[in-house]
């Protein structure tokens, strides 16, 4: 066991939301350990598009030039891909964006935008661990001890102690684990599975943005840096299973999920059939999950949520890294001008999860009912229905999901 060294918080993860609280924090004089259990640059199952509400914070972090110099193009509209139907609107400007921006959002990915914020943590003074994973925070005295490790398995004999007051969990919803901030997740039939790819030579219309719904799952495509698509979505575990089965007795023999998901986009989805014609796969699929959509508590005996481990919405409204980012932030707000006590963090803690559900609530109750009817019995009918007779409800459906927005501080 290496001796215990302490900082003013510990950031769990260095993601958009770990990063940008850890950022923000350190900008503002703590001190800040960062651990993160992967090594960097890694591509994440996401949807990588960005809105432009966002682009002030961007800015206010100083990464806002050098994401940039070669993220996708803007998304001046949004479409709907189902079945057959193919239909588009105009994307909603944001509110309150800096001069350099004219208030629409690009995508970037993970494995750059990622790097882009860890690095600008560290050079703001972070220290950051990694890859090292946290295998237990045990409370030790005023402050807590987070045992990290490098390499695989729990043991404690090799492990690391890093001491702090404010703990900020950033380790996402998906994966399971010892800490207390993490979910405990039992399958079922209905779980929602995420798969993520790159295409190169596609045919997508660059300042488009579409979602797509099919039998089973949704999901969404967009250009990011590099001329890349990004394409995501999220299908029923119950679903996939059987369709790798019935593609199995067809080849004789098993398919793989990522297979199957790309064959059933490509048969079922007009509009992604065409985007994907032509187009070469740029590096395999990836799935994670299941997602557990919902808020959460922001704040238990000195452990912060940001990110989706503090609330997560259905990704078919494509908001995942605007929350992430938006949520390490309104943390550091609250966490900067803090000093004292357990007494002290606990008022924090309530002033963050207020601000939380103000900012966020609305986008993750909107996501969950426009999930609910696309994965509903006759939903995606009636969402092909409704949106060909009134396009515009792609509009509004993006002003509803916080696109337009200015985030606390910037509006």
């Amino acid at each position: 066991m290496r001796p215990a060294s302490t900082h003013d918080a510990i950031v769990i993860g260095a993601g958009p939301a770990g990063s940008s609280a850890a950022l923000a924090l350190a900008r503002r004089g703590r001190t800040v350990a960062i651990v993160e259990k992967s090594v960097f640059p890694r591509r994440k199952v996401c949807g990588e598009y960005i809105s432009a509400s966002n682009l002030a914070l961007l800015e206010r972090l100083e990464i806002a030039d050098a994401w940039r110099a070669e993220a996708g193009p803007e998304i001046h509209r949004v479409g709907f891909f189902s079945g057959d139907t193919s239909v588009e609107a105009p994307m909603p400007r944001a509110k309150s964006v800096p001069a350099a921006g004219d208030g629409f959002g690009r995508a970037r990915g993970r494995d750059i935008l990622d790097s882009l914020l860890l690095d600008a943590a560290r050079s703001a003074g972070a220290d950051v661990f990694q890859p090292c994973r946290a295998v237990a925070i045990e409370r030790d005295g005023a402050c807590q001890a987070v045992w990290i490790q490098a390499g695989a398995g729990n043991s404690r004999d090799e492990a690391t102690i890093l001491r702090a007051p404010v703990i900020v969990a950033a380790h996402g919803s998906w994966e399971p684990g010892p800490l207390p901030s993490q979910l405990e997740k039992k399958g079922r039939p209905s779980d929602l599975l995420g798969f993520k790819a790159h295409f190169s030579g596609s045919t997508l219309p660059p300042d488009l943005m579409p979602l797509l719904t099919f039998p089973g799952g949704y999901g969404g495509m967009v250009l990011a840096d590099h001329g890349r698509l990004s394409i995501s979505c999220c299908i029923r575990r119950d679903v996939l299973a059987g369709l790798r089965a019935s593609r199995a007795r067809e080849h004789g023999g098993q398919v793989s999920a990522a297979e199957t998901v790309e064959h059933h986009l490509r048969t079922t989805c007009r509009g992604a059939r065409e985007a994907l014609e032509g187009a070469n796969l740029d590096g395999p699929w990836l799935a994670a999950g299941p997602i557990r959509p919902g808020i959460r508590s922001g704040y238990d005996g000195d452990i912060f949520r940001v990110g989706n481990i503090a609330g997560e919405s259905h990704p078919i409204i494509a908001e995942g890294i605007s929350m992430a980012l938006q949520s390490g932030w309104l943390l550091a707000l609250e966490l900067g001008a803090a000093a004292g006590g357990q007494a002290r963090r606990e008022a924090v803690g309530r002033r963050y999860e207020a601000a939380w559900r103000e900012l966020f609530s609305t986008r993750v109750l909107a996501a969950e009912a426009i999930a609910r009817i696309a994965l509903g019995h006759g939903g995606a009918a009636t969402m092909r229905a409704v949106v060909r007779n009134f396009p515009q409800a792609l509009t509004l459906g993006a002003r509803l999901s916080g696109k337009t927005r200015a985030v606390p501080g910037f509006g």
